[in-house]
């Protein structure tokens, strides 16, 4: 792991390889080792970045106001800090809607944008009773020790054919949350509405969706696909909301297609 300083955040990070710049968003509940199948195979073609958001993995909590212009103004500032220049963006979860308020934010920076298992935010696709079970049962959980919630968590995640090894790796990854990480996060996606920016996006959007993803239901994905122009909605079979870890091997043959196709 690399470290660098943010806005006076100690920000951790993972770099392989060389070629354009690949940049990877963790979702919540996680940090970047969610992304160590796609660092091995992407880094042939791409230099590939994937941070530890602020109040995950080994980057520093930030402050408990943090919420998504702030997250998006520090990975701006860590992508112009590593010299990183225009960058695929791929984004999972939390990570996908950090995507959209980057590029409402700073719409150059993103050469592409890879968005899986993306909301416009939980207030932006989500009906309000929802947003603010969610939020709830977040912030209850955020103080209690992993091991008596994240179990709970897992058959939202993956579907029952998910193999031991991978929800064994979730769960090692979820024991080790920042409590105010965890809490800044979730108070963010809770207000977060990013439906006004979706038209407004004019870089290549690739949609990547489990079908029995049981956190994002299609009709959300069917909804960023209407409203964002270019966009290509891929949507995989037998696979949950955790995509990228479940199904590895097609997530990554897709962003790769993808990008392959639009020149990355």
């Amino acid at each position: 792991m690399e470290q660098i300083e943010i806005a006076g955040l100690r920000i951790a990070y993972e770099r392989a390889g060389d070629g354009p710049a690949l940049v990877l968003l963790h979702g919540g509940l996680s940090d970047h080792r969610e992304w160590r199948r796609q660092i091995a195979a992407l880094s042939d073609d791409f230099m590939v970045v994937a941070w530890d958001a602020p109040g995950c993995g080994q980057s520093a909590d930030p402050p408990e106001t943090f919420r998504l212009p702030e997250y998006a103004d520090c990975l701006a500032a860590f992508i112009d800090a590593l010299g990183l220049g225009r960058a695929h963006v791929v984004g999972l979860s939390f990570g996908g809607g950090l995507a959209l308020e980057l590029y409402r934010r700073r719409p150059t920076v993103a050469l592409t944008l890879v968005l899986a298992s993306a909301y416009a935010g939980w207030a932006g696709s989500l009906p309000s009773a929802m947003v603010e079970q969610r939020l709830q049962q977040t912030l209850q959980e955020a103080d209690l020790p992993p091991e008596q919630w994240a179990p709970s968590w897992i058959p939202s995640l993956f579907t029952n054919e998910a193999p031991k090894e991978v929800i064994d790796e979730a769960l090692a990854i979820m024991s080790t949350i920042h409590p105010a990480g965890v809490r800044a996060m979730a108070h963010a996606f809770a207000e977060a509405d990013l439906r006004d920016v979706l038209p407004r996006i004019q870089t290549p959007t690739l949609l990547l969706y489990g079908d029995a993803d049981q956190r994002v239901p299609l009709d959300v994905a069917a909804n960023l696909h209407a409203k964002i122009p270019r966009s290509k909605l891929v949507i995989m079979a037998g696979v949950g909301h955790q995509s990228n870890i479940e199904a590895p091997e097609r997530f990554t043959a897709e962003v790769r297609n993808f990008l392959r196709a639009v020149g990355g």
